[in-house]
């Protein structure tokens, strides 16, 4: 029997070994470009007052054909004369908006007024609006751009990104997870031949940690 116990024990040893370094690299794998472009734009963000940022402004107009209004005066909510509604963008509106001035409002929220209707068009590293009067016709689209720094650091917070990107962060937020914890489990399995290994790891815990509690305030 105590013969038997070393070999079992080395055979465990063998198998984590094996499916925690398979774990590890798959993880590492699908993490590698998202963890260089995170840490990229950690650091454009960290340094994002220093980086100096040119905005471009694009301005158009045009007025609105009288099929248009009317399907918008039919589509507006009856409390808009008195405040603020809010109701998704008419598809009349949407398809003239994109066949005209090629931008695309599908599926967003447009804001009544008494007198104008107006849809705000936010996206990453930039923003951008078209407003409707509602008794001339006449449409007014302003498209701003900061840059693909601006653009990246968006992408890095998940602002204005939409549903697809926000899940690739979570799946790239686990992947990330897996990565971590591989790796720990792996730091484990081989600390015993390596005797800086849980210093480093304390290191990363407490230098943060204290940097915290000491200079945040």
């Amino acid at each position: 029997m105590t013969d038997n116990q070393p070999a079992s024990g080395q055979q465990r040893r063998a198998f984590w070994l094996k499916h925690l370094h398979q774990w590890h690299w798959i993880s590492s794998a699908i993490c590698l470009i998202g963890m260089m472009l995170f840490a990229i734009t950690g650091f454009t963000l960290n340094h994002a007052g220093q980086i100096e940022a040119r905005p471009s402004v694009v301005t158009r107009g045009d007025t609105a054909p009288r099929e248009v209004l009317a399907a918008l005066r039919q589509a507006a909510p009856a409390g808009a004369a008195r405040k603020t509604e809010k109701t998704p963008v008419p598809p009349a509106l949407a398809q003239w908006l994109s066949a005209s001035l090629h931008v695309d409002a599908e599926g967003r929220e447009a804001e009544w007024s008494a007198d104008e209707l107006y849809v705000a068009l936010p996206r990453p590293g930039g923003d951008a609006w078209v407003s409707v009067a509602l008794d001339s016709g006449e449409v007014q689209y302003e498209a701003t751009s900061r840059g693909w720094i601006s653009y990246f650091n968006d992408l890095h917070k998940g602002r204005n990104t939409g549903h697809a990107w926000s899940l690739f962060l979570d799946v790239f937020a686990f992947a990330c997870l897996v990565f971590s914890l591989t790796g720990l489990f792996l730091l484990k399995l081989h600390a015993g031949g390596r005797a800086a290994t849980w210093p480093l790891v304390g290191a990363g815990l407490v230098v943060p940690l204290l940097l915290a509690i000491v200079f945040i305030h």
